[in-house]
């Protein structure tokens, strides 16, 4: 199983881009999907979760500017921010609770895509 991130890039501040986050091998279902945000010398926060279902949290920091959504059909999470702001900048890497075949048998695995650049700057 692979999670595939893109989508990032350079913006000016009051910008929009929207991330991607495609899942891809054995899958059976994805629960909880979610998008996580890394500043230099920081850790890694959450940013965004959704369920399965569709039912939607997120850090107050982002509220009104961002929203995740996902489409189980393609097996993708995508995160559309708008009215970025430099304090945005960040390596945003997306998350998803996976149950696949591994080696042949059912399991149930967290996995992490390989992190999107999201640079806010004039």
């Amino acid at each position: 199983v692979q999670l595939q991130a893109s989508g990032g890039g350079l913006v000016q501040p009051g910008g929009s881009l929207r991330l991607s986050c495609a899942a891809s091998g054995s899958i059976i279902s994805i629960n909880g999907m979610g998008w996580y945000h890394q500043a230099p010398g920081k850790q890694r926060e959450l940013v965004a979760a959704i369920t399965s279902g569709g039912s939607t949290n997120y850090v107050d920091s982002v509220k009104g500017r961002i929203t995740i959504s996902r489409d189980n059909a393609k097996n993708t999470v995508y995160l559309q921010m708008n009215s970025l702001k430099p304090e945005d900048t960040a390596v945003y890497y997306c998350k998803a609770d996976i149950v696949a075949i591994v080696s042949g048998n059912r399991e149930v695995n967290n996995y992490w895509g390989q992190g999107t650049q999201v640079t806010v700057s004039s």
